[in-house]
């Protein structure tokens, strides 16, 4: 004889066979149950009686108990197995939900945390499982195999999958409130998870973004080990210093486009459209080729969803701070064939520093037409146009190693005129996937860049004077250009049963820049009473006309391979051919020689266990374009060599991701400013090796947390200057640490309400590899949260408040030689309200 066990309420009616078979019944909160009977006709008609007369009961009691498909849902279901997951679904949102119990069996989930309809709930708890779901009736669902293999046997069984998704939340989830992101593409340029990468690579999700408030990138690369300031210009640039060089003069990326050009877009870059800031740590010439062998930053923007979604936030704080951002996407037509997304920022701010103000617009609208399952078409569009006061900060006190005792306050340049800037990016980038495995893709961007540029820069002549050299220099939108086009191809494909994903690739990137005049006015002022020149400096007739070129041709090609024993390889090389030429006052165009370089890189990933990782590899850096040097000279192309052994660790379900990184990098001709030629020189080598450590996530529900530390024993020039050798390198703290943290409750009256805080500690550090270096004193800043979000009809209402160096400690966090020292911000405060729908 067979027994069954039946168990009835008004949760649900839950039936179990020995024949194999799952039946949920959700009713509502009273429950029954029927113990073992045996199998025989009357027993089952006992069970039907038991069942209809128990929902009858519970229809009575809760006649609102019907699938309501278009309402919205809290779930709290917990990763696990997939049958548990659904059997919480249907007891939350009050359904009928049946599926056979073959079809989950040893299915697992992630979990979902959120508001969602049902059917949103079922496409996250579902996804990649090869289970599908349809309606039957208005009632109750149904949950089986996909189409494509409901014809098997129902003998058969699914294997198990493991869904790469940390929680139930999609990566680009205007809602995730993940501080962890399993996969990046930075990296490889594939979707690969990071635990399968052998580089360190950190990932600052969107949701760490808004919990500190990050308006300038520096906010969010705090956060991540062995990058630190480096501009020593206030707003005027975002410059960083990774693995113990400086990113000047190639700036970063923007989805994989060389950004900003040149030495830097003035007013840094505004986060606006930013979903998150991923980080490749070491050489990554291989798939970028001009890129500097610290590492390379990538923002990822904000991408056009299906799904509404529109946001409205006004942040306010000290020293007359506002600023609005407004963020919308979703279809344009029913077929959701065309989507959009609209970004606007404004912001007007005033500062701590006298004379020292700013303000910028930004607008960035995207488009992106889904041709065909198979095809997609991107437009882009980023205008980003403002002004900005250059600062050069304050200088060390002469001949001494510590920075001037000035007020906080004073500014020693020129603010009157302030610079304006105006940058215009086109773009269009589509994709085409031939089948399951091979994806061809191809990018077109087009950057323009005008400037009224008033900087300056200053030296100590005595214990009370500055000699200011003011510059005053102007192009045109039209006159300073960018143009990149890549393509790669994309595909997957087994070999002797090993599985490849291979990457080949190629780029192009030419920058112009044409009618570049500046003017040039020198004055001295005393530091404690300064006097300013005014209007007049931008009055002047140019002395300097300056036209510059760069093209770079490259080929790449990249192969991932995955080994038995849990092993997985990277292996790939570039071809590049660089050129540059750079022409003074209409004079014969002084042009290096066509550089050409073939650069590899390799790696390998040991997974013992899925939550483990160990890894190792060797990269080359290849760096054609260099900055010019005295007299608009080109400096010779910077190369680099880096080892990197490393540990990863994957934990509560994906949610919690650590990386312990030891590297050790050289770098050759290496362009580094001379204060008392005005040019940059290169100093022959330098190395840099340290330990890095990251770490985020979830540690609790509620409860998250990102930490950083690097260690730099080593950050020294090895050749060049004989005054140089074996001083340590600008800007490098040989201790560096963060850690922000913040916990939401989850449940009860103080349910939405978050509190959180962290810190940013850096060791002392040099302003030069120079013997007569000023050394900037190590600081730790305290930063505070408070917040409450709570809904409204159908809307979040979010309110937060930040505090940041609570402590007012004062600091000098860069600086850009020992004559130009950034002065750190006092406490300041930070509110912001926005509303999401």
């Amino acid at each position: 004889m067979r027994s069954r066990t039946l168990e009835i309420g008004c949760f649900g009616v839950h039936y179990f066979s020995s024949s194999g078979s799952f039946m949920s019944h959700p009713l509502n909160h009273y429950v029954f149950k029927a113990g073992k009977q045996k199998h025989s006709t009357g027993g089952k008609a006992g069970h039907r009686h038991a069942v209809k007369t128990v929902t009858l009961l519970c229809a009575l009691i809760s006649a609102n108990s019907a699938l309501a498909k278009a309402e919205a849902y809290q779930f709290n279901i917990s990763a696990g197995n997939l049958s548990t997951a659904l059997n919480k679904l249907a007891e939350t949102a009050n359904v009928d939900l049946s599926y056979p119990a073959e079809v989950a069996k040893d299915l697992k989930s992630n979990g979902l945390k959120g508001s969602y309809t049902i059917e949103q709930a079922l496409h996250h708890l579902l996804q990649g499982s090869g289970l599908n779901y349809r309606l039957a009736g208005d009632s109750s669902i149904t949950v089986e195999r996909a189409a494509a293999t409901a014809a098997k046997s129902h003998e058969d069984t699914m294997p198990a999958v493991t869904v790469t998704a940390p929680t139930g939340y999609e990566a680009d989830d205007p809602y995730n409130p993940d501080y962890s992101l399993p996969n990046a593409s930075t990296a490889t340029k594939t979707d690969t998870p990071i635990m399968e990468t052998p580089f360190s690579i950190q990932v600052v999700p969107k949701q760490v973004l808004e919990d500190v408030q990050a308006i300038r990138s520096t906010d969010a690369l705090d956060y991540v080990s062995g990058i630190f300031r480096a501009s020593g210009s206030g707003d005027f640039f975002d410059w960083t210093t990774r693995r113990g060089f400086n990113n000047f003069p190639l700036g970063d990326y923007r989805d994989g486009m060389p950004w900003p050009l040149g030495g830097g877009l003035v007013g840094g870059r505004d986060l606006a459209n930013t979903e998150r800031v991923e980080t490749l740590k070491g050489p990554a010439s291989l798939l970028y080729g001009m890129a500097v062998p610290g590492g390379i930053v990538n923002y990822v923007t904000k991408k056009p969803l299906a799904t509404p979604y529109y946001s409205l936030q006004q942040q306010f704080g000290s020293y007359d701070f506002y600023r609005t951002t407004l963020d919308a996407t979703g279809p344009i037509n029913d077929d959701k064939s065309l989507l959009y997304r609209f970004n606007l920022a404004y912001k007007s701010a005033n500062s701590f520093r006298d004379m020292v103000n700013s303000d910028r617009v930004l607008v960035a609208p995207t488009v992106t037409w889904n041709i065909s399952p198979r095809t997609q078409v991107n437009f882009e569009l980023e205008y980003d146009t403002g002004h900005v006061v250059f600062d050069r900060g304050i200088p060390a006190i002469f001949q001494g190693t510590r920075p001037a005792d000035l007020p906080r306050s004073r500014f020693l340049g020129e603010a009157n005129p302030p610079s304006e800037y105006e940058n215009l990016m086109v773009g269009v980038n589509w994709s085409h996937a031939f089948n399951d495995n091979w994806t061809f893709s191809h990018r077109f961007n087009a950057l323009y860049f005008g400037l009224e540029q008033i900087a300056s820069t200053q030296t100590m002549i005595n214990p009370s004077t500055i000699n200011r050299f003011v510059a005053h220099s102007t192009n045109g939108l039209e006159d300073q250009a960018l143009y990149f086009n890549s393509v790669n191809l994309a595909g997957h494909f087994e070999t002797w049963g090993l599985k490849h994903t291979l990457l080949l690739g190629g780029d192009y990137y030419r920058k112009s820049l044409d009618n570049f005049k500046a003017s040039f006015t020198g004055s001295n002022t005393n530091i404690y009473d300064p006097v300013y020149l005014g209007p007049s400096i931008a009055q002047g007739t140019p002395t300097l006309n300056l036209k510059s070129g760069n093209d770079w041709f490259g080929l790449y090609f990249q192969d991932q391979i995955k080994l038995p024993f849990n092993l997985s390889m990277l292996a790939g090389f570039r071809y590049d051919s660089a050129e540059s030429s750079v022409t003074v006052n209409n004079g014969k165009p002084n042009k290096s020689p066509r550089q050409d370089s073939l650069t590899p890189r390799g790696g390998l990933v040991w997974q013992p266990i899925p939550e483990l990782s160990l890894y190792g590899s060797y990269s080359e850096n290849f760096t054609g374009i260099n900055s010019a040097g005295f007299g608009g000279s080109v400096l010779p192309p910077e190369t680099a060599q880096q080892w990197e052994l490393g540990a990863k660790t994957e934990l509560f379900d994906k949610r919690f991701l650590a990386t312990v990184a030891w590297y050790d990098l050289t770098k050759q001709n290496i362009a580094v400013f001379n204060g008392f030629t005005g040019f940059n020189e290169t100093i022959g080598e330098a190395r840099s090796a340290g330990l890095e450590v990251d770490a985020k996530g979830e540690i609790l529900p509620g409860w998250n947390m990102i930490a950083s530390y690097a260690y730099t024993p080593d950050a020294l020039v090895t050749q060049g200057n004989p005054n140089e050798i074996n001083n340590r390198l600008r800007g490098v703290p040989r201790h560096g640490g963060s850690l922000f943290t913040s916990y939401e409750f989850q449940t009860g009256a103080l349910q939405g309400f978050k509190l959180g805080g962290g810190t940013v500690i850096r060791s002392s550090q040099h302003t030069d590899p120079t013997a007569t270096t000023a050394i900037l004193p190590g600081y730790a800043t305290v930063n505070l949260l408070a917040g409450y979000s709570w809904k409204i009809g159908g809307s979040k209402l979010t309110t937060q408040f930040n505090v940041n160096n609570l402590l007012d400690k004062a600091f000098y966090p860069t600086s850009f030689g020992r004559d130009s020292i950034e002065v750190g911000a006092p406490r300041t405060f930070m509110g912001s309200v926005r509303i999401e729908y």
